[in-house]
């Protein structure tokens, strides 16, 4: 591997299922001739070497046909991955039996860990080659979702958009530019609207049949073990959803309240929902390389393991987060495994939105950054809502040098970071419930999953009104929420993570070196043990215990008062 390799001159070569399967069969044949556990161990090694490689190759067309989805030769690539990514997992499981049922498990296992052989059954619970076709078909649903969104042309004053570029108009200080700027993203919206029902139609089809050819009643038993939920399912999700409705929502309603009062409004808007000041949410100062320049000394600051990391993001160029025309929405972080290396893909739009990638992303890759020597590739094979929690939790742990990017409006966006992520929990659980509702009644029309959404909107966020949004007002937000149409029932992750992020915050609050400590050490636990054990040991509660929100609140409640 090339040290110094940059991210946009990586070369790339297709990685072919015949050649995958082709080195595949031969470590396999080299496991199961192995004569004793040390052996295959070694051998395993070798297979999760290919696994990387092919992940390597397959995350880096996705970065490239995300950087433009008009680029024919990267969209092809991509759409053939769709088509081999089934047969590849159809392979992985094929060893992963051979692994599961090996007569030297007992070395493996406590090589390996215990953790990784639930989530080996996990696996192959969720998969089997009855499905390829239909995996093949949700994959090339998925993607044509995802350049549906990245397509949406926005025309606002002289401006030709996407939906990321137009965020800055959408949480203007004026009022009145973000009744305009909706209106124009909803006329927009409303060209492909019911595309975005057809797709999704499509998807809850796709995936119940799914859950059916495995012997599942329907997809909500499937998508958790999909997601690798091993240590906690539906029921506790539920219990927590219905901790957030009893305690979170009321406390969040008092932070509205608040938010109308600064506001001078008598009520909130779906217009309003991103804006927290009347003069505007603080936006950082200068341009992207400003913003580079003070990440680059919060995270010299911050500890010797990130000033490290930050070196190395942006010694390798590991960042595409400048918005363009053509660009897909959103953004994410994920590991080059080959090259060892995180990668940050992102769309800057000007708004406090461009720090949080450096904080939030940055959670993610720091993580990924210093977990990335470990031989026990299991180790890495983080669930989401753990991962989230490196994330959100490196927002609270930056806050402190906000000032380096808002200067003198450092401590509005650190009470606009306090509230957004208080009153983003009862939305996290919503979406849940959302997906929940839908999978399990698969029957419903594209009518009425709108009107479980509204309902929905009514027990989470009983604050909010539609006057000036009717997208959002038909009940049509959540067709904007790529997770629900990409990776079904990740969104709840966002929401424990939240909360357990919220553990450090208060930790912090007590003695910020302290808490960094933890922080360390819960990030390089990764994935070695169960979510509720790794919280434990670095003394934090697990959000499936009793009371758990009603407990946070009352600690949290002072930072309104």
């Amino acid at each position: 591997m090339d040290n110094n390799f940059k991210l946009s001159t990586i070369p790339y070569k297709r990685f072919t299922i015949e050649e995958f399967k082709k080195r595949g069969r031969e470590i396999l044949k080299e496991f199961k001739e192995a004569s004793s556990g040390e052996e295959q161990f070694s051998v395993h090694k070798k297979y999760y070497q290919l696994i990387q490689e092919m992940m390597t190759t397959k995350i880096l067309v996705q970065l490239r046909h995300d950087g433009d989805v008009t680029d024919k030769f990267y969209e092809e690539e991509q759409d053939y991955y769709d088509e081999i990514s089934p047969k590849v997992e159809s392979f992985d499981t094929e060893y992963k039996k051979q692994l599961y049922n090996s007569k030297f498990r007992p070395y493996l296992e406590e090589k390996i860990g215990s953790i990784a052989f639930k989530d080996i059954e996990f696996n192959l619970k969720s998969f089997n080659d009855s499905i390829i076709s239909l995996k093949q078909e949700e994959n090339s649903l998925t993607s044509q979702y995802a350049k549906l969104i990245a397509q949406i042309k926005i025309d606002f004053r002289g401006e030709n958009l996407n939906l990321s570029l137009l965020s800055k108009y959408k949480t203007s200080k004026d009022r009145n530019v973000r009744i305009e700027a909706t209106e124009a993203r909803n006329k927009a919206l409303s060209e492909i609207q019911d595309k975005f029902d057809d797709i999704y139609d499509k998807l809850v089809k796709n995936r119940t049949k799914q859950a059916q050819m495995l012997g599942y009643k329907n997809y909500v038993e499937l998508g958790y073990y999909n997601m690798g939920r091993t240590t906690y399912g539906i029921n506790e999700v539920r219990k927590l959803r219905d901790q957030v409705k009893k305690y979170l929502v009321p406390f969040a309603d008092k932070i509205h309240e608040e938010r109308k009062k600064r506001l001078g409004l008598n009520k909130l808007d779906a217009i309003d929902e991103g804006i927290y000041f009347k003069e505007g949410n603080p936006a950082p100062y200068g341009t992207a390389d400003d913003i580079f320049k003070a990440g680059k000394k919060m995270y010299s600051e911050l500890s010797p393991e990130t000033n490290e990391f930050f070196n190395f993001m942006l010694d390798h160029e590991l960042f595409d987060v400048l918005g363009r025309t053509n660009k897909a929405a959103g953004g994410y972080m994920d590991m080059l495994f080959t090259y060892k290396a995180p990668i940050i893909f992102a769309n800057f739009n000007g708004t406090n939105h461009d720090v949080h990638v450096i904080t939030h992303e940055s959670g993610h890759a720091f993580q990924g950054y210093i977990t990335r020597n470990d031989e026990i590739m299991e180790h890495n094979n983080i669930k989401m809502e753990t991962a989230e929690i490196h994330s959100m939790s490196m927002e609270f742990f930056t806050d402190k040098w906000a000032e380096l990017f808002f200067k003198d409006k450092a401590n509005d966006f650190v009470k606009l970071h306090f509230e957004d992520s208080i009153t983003f929990i009862p939305y996290g659980c919503m979406v849940d419930e959302f997906q929940e509702t839908i999978y399990s009644k698969p029957e419903l029309t594209k009518e009425e999953r709108r009107s479980v959404w509204q309902d929905l909107e009514r027990q989470y966020r009983p604050y909010l009104n539609f006057e000036h949004d009717t997208f959002s007002g038909e009940g049509r937000r959540w067709q904007l929420q790529t997770h629900i149409f990409m990776s079904p029932f990740y969104y709840i992750d966002y929401a424990i993570a939240q909360t357990c992020a919220l553990q450090f915050k208060i930790k912090m609050d007590e003695n910020y070196e302290d808490a960094w400590a933890k922080y360390l050490a819960f990030c390089k636990e990764s994935a070695k043990d169960s979510l509720q054990n790794m919280l434990r040991n670095v003394g934090l509660n697990s959000p499936f215990d009793e009371n758990y929100i009603k407990n946070i609140i009352s600690v949290l409640e002072k930072n309104i008062k």
